[in-house]
């Protein structure tokens, strides 16, 4: 099983960033990604979100979403965690608005592998002592540090 400090980095970790609407929080998504990975383009990564969320929203509740998908030119599975300056609707089904995203990309036939690491986040993000020691850091490193090294 992988753990967030197999598929994150302090590159794909942004705390307090910009949260106009879920269109330009994904465009911020595509640009952070495609920054990092070279073999990922901007394109390719916001057309896959865009196209994931239209099939239902990745919002969990209680402020947390898991955009997620599969990209075929993605090598590895990796992973990106955000915090929101303000919370943005997310068409979470509690209707509250996010403020915690981790996204997920993994390559194209990693179904298997998508759904155990899928599911892996997931429970993390169900721990509310966890979000909210996520949801009180004040930088990136704190942020990132705090999500590779999950209280047991």
């Amino acid at each position: 099983m992988q753990t967030l400090s197999d598929i994150l980095t302090p590159g794909r970790t942004v705390c307090c960033a910009p949260g106009v609407s879920k269109k330009r929080l994904f465009e911020t998504i595509a640009r952070i990604i495609s920054e990092d990975q070279p073999t990922l383009t901007y394109d390719e990564v916001f057309d896959h979100l865009i196209a994931r969320e239209k099939l239902g929203s990745t919002g969990l509740g209680q402020g947390i979403a898991i955009p997620h998908c599969r990209v075929e030119s993605c090598p590895d599975p990796l992973g990106t965690l955000l915090t929101l300056q303000d919370p943005i609707d997310f068409d979470a089904p509690d209707d509250q608005p996010v403020d915690l995203l981790f996204v997920l990309l993994v390559p194209g036939e990693a179904n298997q592998q998508h759904l155990d690491i899928l599911a892996h986040v997931a429970r993390l993000f169900s721990r509310a002592d966890f979000c909210q020691r996520l949801r009180e850091a004040r930088d990136n490193r704190q942020l990132y540090d705090i999500a590779t090294r999950p209280p047991q």
